[in-house]
């Protein structure tokens, strides 16, 4: 519809109040009805209400009721009139209703439960799949201050060739202020067409002036594992995040490692973010024996396991860690802290022990909810406040930072090899 031709207080402008919240009615509806939870990919029978309390089950229904009341419905009406009357310009009356959606999500205030327009949501499944047509680096968005920084630059990639560089924090898109939007929508100015360009103004640490950089966009086969043999045998696995094809690169690192006599390992989550619940309880699965790798518990008390079975990686270990290191990476370094099957090393990780759903919707649109607490195998819940490593040692690099990195270089990496070596 034109929002030129909208006639304030007609019948029109009262069929537009009724689709505003009817649509907001039917999220809610669908949501509730959906069924099915899409966790990055894999699909979980909802969980069931029967251990809920009164008060819980008093309170879904209240949610229901506040959105459908005739003053909800009463107010969106107004609010549409007003902007077709007001607004400068012609409303884009998707991005309206998208907006609304994003809106009603939002009001929730825990900023790891949002929404994905259909277009969000395919990026988002990129990510997760490990390839997409990008620069090839991982970025992270403080959720205050809405700052994006990258936090790991993948080699081999359009990013690194083009300079940018582990903490550069993005001042422009193009023409896009960088702490101007979610993350998931900046990341679709960065992402485009195999073979155009981006333009980044970076802020740098040890640079006054910003940083300015054309990045051709590629084909992004994401290389979440790297891996080198140390001396004395050890084996060293960096692991960036936690996406679909991490374990099966993981595996991979593990067995040429083996092949070349690895005796004891060296597992790096610094800086890593997160990602996939089942893929880092698959690696967990590889390394541990026997037993609960970590558990969730919804708001009605339901408990989910998630263990591992006999087969195990015995050799010695250490794993390090630090304020970056969030989610998935917690649950890999809490399961081997509680197992005592190896040293944790560095600083306290970030501290969320929360796990959110992914449910899609039937017009390709998704709901990301925060759906339960995770603990770890001894029951300990790490959300705000982190895992505490075995040793403390805050990084600091002894070689020349403008060069390429050597781990030999890494302070917390020889304070690894000298307890694998004792």
């Amino acid at each position: 519809m034109d929002t030129q031709n909208f006639q304030p207080e007609s019948d029109k402008s009262q069929f537009r109040k009724g689709i505003a919240v009817g649509i907001l009615i039917t999220l809610v509806l669908v949501v509730i009805a959906a069924g099915v939870l899409r966790v990055a990919g894999k699909k979980h029978v909802l969980p069931e209400k029967g251990t809920a309390t009164n008060t819980t089950e008093s309170m879904d229904e209240s949610t229901q009721d506040v959105i459908s009341s005739d003053a909800v419905q009463e107010k969106a009406g107004e609010l549409a009139d007003i902007l077709d009357q007001y607004y400068y310009e012609d409303i884009d009356e998707n991005a309206l209703v998208e907006g609304m959606y994003a809106g009603m999500v939002g009001g929730i205030g825990d900023p790891y439960t949002c929404y994905y327009t259909a277009e969000e949501y395919k990026s988002l499944n990129e990510t997760t799949s490990g390839s997409y047509y990008g620069i090839g680096a991982v970025l992270t968005q403080n959720a205050e201050t809405k700052t994006v920084t990258i936090l790991h630059v993948y080699p081999g990639t359009p990013a690194e060739e083009a300079g940018v560089k582990d903490g550069d924090v993005i001042v422009k898109v193009d023409d896009v202020d960088g702490n101007s939007m979610e993350l998931s929508e900046l990341v679709k100015h960065i992402k485009g067409e195999e073979g155009t360009t981006v333009h980044l103004q970076l802020m740098r640490e040890d640079s006054e002036d910003y940083v300015e950089v054309d990045v051709e966009r590629r084909q992004i086969d994401i290389p979440t594992v790297q891996y080198q043999m140390l001396q004395g045998n050890i084996g060293l696995i960096q692991i960036s995040e936690f996406s679909d094809n991490t374990p099966e690169q993981f595996d991979a690192a593990i067995k040429d490692l083996q092949s070349q006599g690895m005796v004891s390992m060296i597992v790096d989550l610094r800086d890593n973010p997160g990602g996939v619940l089942q893929s880092v309880c698959t690696m967990l699965d590889e390394i541990l024996p026997k037993g609960t790798l970590v558990y969730t518990e919804d708001k009605y008390g339901n408990r989910t396991d998630y263990d591992s079975d006999e087969s195990c990686l015995d050799i010695p270990m250490a794993v390090l860690i630090n304020g970056n290191s969030a989610s998935a990476s917690e649950i890999f370094a809490g399961a081997i802290k509680d197992y005592e099957y190896g040293t944790l090393i560095g600083t306290t990780s970030f501290g969320k022990g929360i796990v959110q759903s992914i449910i899609p919707l039937d017009d390709g649109s998704a709901i990301k909810v925060t759906m339960a607490k995770y603990f770890t195998p001894k029951g300990n819940y790490i959300h705000g406040k982190g895992i505490d490593p075995d040793i403390e040692l805050e990084y600091e690099y002894q070689g020349d930072a403008s060069a390429t990195y050597d781990p030999m270089q890494d302070n917390q990496v020889l304070k690894a090899i000298e307890v694998l070596t004792k």
